[in-house]
């Protein structure tokens, strides 16, 4: 029994972007359709890979007509890693884009009211704009189709790069990476080469054998710089071989960290760090506070942009320096320490301890006094005895998670009814989602969305709401 025939829909008119970087459009009948590397203003044939209720999900085979939004991408490696999904996508209308997302997840889904719409913050660093990039081994890089058909060679290397999107089996094997700055770029060939020198084994997924698993590249605007490589055992000789060689190619690197992975996935949490060399650490400057940021602290991917989002919360907040502030998911505490010269106290809570142990760290190196820091899941340490202890808060700052804040938050926000409230949020849809909920007492003041990840789909977006 043959395959069956794809179905092909023709001249589907692409009209804006979607969640991942999908493009979405529909076809002559009207029937929606999500298919990767589509421009809004594209005229396009789709085949259907998949057939979903109430939309189709499939991939472009002939394009009749160009948008005017298309540009040609910059790397090399476009279309396969899947990092930058919006290369093809003129950065002003990245930007147009991402504030119609906003827009509509606010206005046609949750039927959220917004008092002013400002306008989109852009990034100044539309490249080599993040401060942390993760590469993966592999004992075989992935092939295109083309590659495959030409009959051209295998690289014997492997590779060192990014996972082909929705394979956790396939590695891209990166030459150049525009997101990050260097040394990034030059660490990572280098590893490469000097793992190949030394005769040491990449990662194989689906065996689960091979020396070389991760690298991990910290690079600080201060110039410090943090390198992490990741093993699947712990083989001193080896280990020691390897980084002294990087070390001496790379004297300048601030600290030199190993971690030993031998878990079945990928995951570094849990994973023990090792200082190599150095202190263990690297300081970046964000603004007028110092942060010390370890091998497992979560920061702002993007420095420059991350001030521009901590200026705007600022600028919402409104504080005259008399006030108590909660900060929810904070994280190692950089909004709360960012707004800390402002208020008068700051209570941070976030799930994850070692998170809070940076955060008191930095208030400490900060000569932050103010600022108190809980260890918890939101849910269950914001609770009436909480605010008892702490006192009501004149603002609460939130900014959790891509799923949002959980139902018992939000019924407790509008237990404290703070006057004012600034919603910090990755994922519109959920925050739209909590923000109509908490229009029982609130109202939305007004949004500014930051673009933090240019290339890409996604976007950090600013609320200010006020109790009725």
């Amino acid at each position: 029994m043959g395959r069956r025939k794809p179905t092909i829909y023709p001249n589907v008119t692409f009209t804006g972007i979607a969640d991942k970087g999908q493009c979405v459009g529909r076809t002559p009948d009207g029937q929606v359709v999500f298919a990767p590397m589509a421009a809004p203003g594209d005229v396009a044939d789709v085949v259907v890979k998949r057939k979903k209720k109430g939309f189709l999900v499939g991939s472009v085979t002939k394009t009749h007509k160009y948008s005017i939004d298309r540009t040609e991408p910059f790397c090399e490696h476009f279309n396969a890693c899947g990092g930058c999904r919006w290369q093809h996508i003129t950065y002003e209308a990245q930007l147009r884009h991402k504030e119609t997302v906003v827009r509509d997840a606010f206005q046609r889904i949750a039927k959220v009211e917004v008092g002013e719409w400002q306008p989109i913050l852009p990034a100044a660093r539309t490249t080599y704009y993040r401060n942390k990039l993760e590469f993966t081994f592999s004992d075989r890089a992935w092939m295109t189709k083309a590659d495959l058909d030409s009959g051209k060679p295998r690289d014997p290397s492997g590779a060192l790069g990014f996972h082909l999107p929705g394979r956790f089996d396939h590695i891209v094997d990166i030459k150049h990476c525009w997101l990050e700055d260097e040394p990034a770029n030059a660490l990572r060939l280098a590893i490469k080469a000097i793992a190949n020198e030394q005769g040491l084994s990449f990662y194989n997924v689906r065996s689960h054998t091979g020396l070389m698993r991760q690298m991990v590249v910290r690079v600080a605007t201060t110039g410090e710089v943090m390198l992490i490589v990741v093993f699947t055992q712990n083989d001193p000789e080896k280990i020691e071989t390897l980084l002294d060689a990087v070390l001496e190619q790379f004297p300048d690197l601030t600290t030199v960290i190993y971690g030993i992975n031998n878990k079945a996935n990928d995951s570094l949490y849990g994973v023990d760090m090792l200082t190599y060399s150095g202190p263990g650490y690297i300081e970046e400057q964000l603004g007028h506070v110092r942060f010390r940021i370890g091998p497992n602290s979560f920061f702002q991917t993007n420095t420059q942009q991350g001030k521009a989002l901590y200026d705007t919360v600022v600028e919402f907040a409104g504080l005259q320096g008399h006030e108590n502030v909660y900060d929810l998911y904070t994280g190692l505490g950089s909004i709360a320490l960012y707004v800390a010269d402002r208020c008068r106290t700051i209570v941070g809570i976030e799930e994850v301890e070692a998170a809070i142990d940076d955060a008191r760290v930095n208030a400490a190196l900060n000569q932050i006094d103010n600022a108190q820091f809980y260890a918890g899941d939101v849910k269950d340490i914001l609770t009436t005895e909480f605010s008892q202890k702490h006192s009501k808060p004149d603002l609460l700052i939130t900014d959790p998670p891509r799923a949002g804040m959980h139902a018992q938050v939000v019924n407790m926000l509008l237990e404290l009814a703070a006057p004012r409230v600034v919603y910090v949020s990755c994922n519109p849809a959920t925050q739209a989602r909590d923000l109509q909920l908490l229009g029982e007492k609130y109202k939305v003041l007004k949004v500014r969305p930051v673009d933090m990840f240019p290339q890409t789909s996604h976007i950090e977006n600013v609320a200010l709401l006020e109790l009725r």
